[in-house]
């Protein structure tokens, strides 16, 4: 996954100079049909029972996981090709933080669940 280009200027405010940074305190995960860049944009999922899903996190070295499994409602339409994933500040509008593409994209028909297992979702910072 990689950082926008906000929360790039944000860890290296943070990191190398006095300048005051707010840093966000709750964090969720969005599915994309079209994959964001490091200034946003993408397509975001929308749909009968789609939320962007509450995410905590664990840091071990360099990557940060999430420390448990993520899982979305039962899709109520079709939400169509996930093919990227993003984490926000908030469980809508916000920020985006971070964003990575699936492995594998995953169409996501009526009916589907679609499940992150814990320690599956992966920010590396290197």
């Amino acid at each position: 996954m990689s950082l926008t280009n906000t929360f790039e200027t944000t860890t290296l405010n943070w990191l190398l100079t006095a300048t005051s940074v707010t840093r966000p305190t709750a964090w969720y995960v969005a599915l994309y049909t079209i994959a964001p860049t490091d200034v946003g944009g993408g397509t975001e999922v929308s749909g009968p029972a789609y939320a962007r899903q509450s995410c905590a996190f664990s840091v071990s070295g360099d990557t940060a996981s999430n420390s448990a499994a993520l899982e979305w409602d039962v899709a109520g339409t079709n939400w169509g090709n996930v093919v990227a994933i993003g984490v926000f500040d908030a469980a809508t509008s916000g920020n985006l933080i971070a964003f990575g593409d699936l492995a594998a994209s995953k169409n996501i028909t009526a009916g589907d669940i679609f499940r992150i297992s814990a320690g599956n979702l992966d920010i590396t910072l290197d």
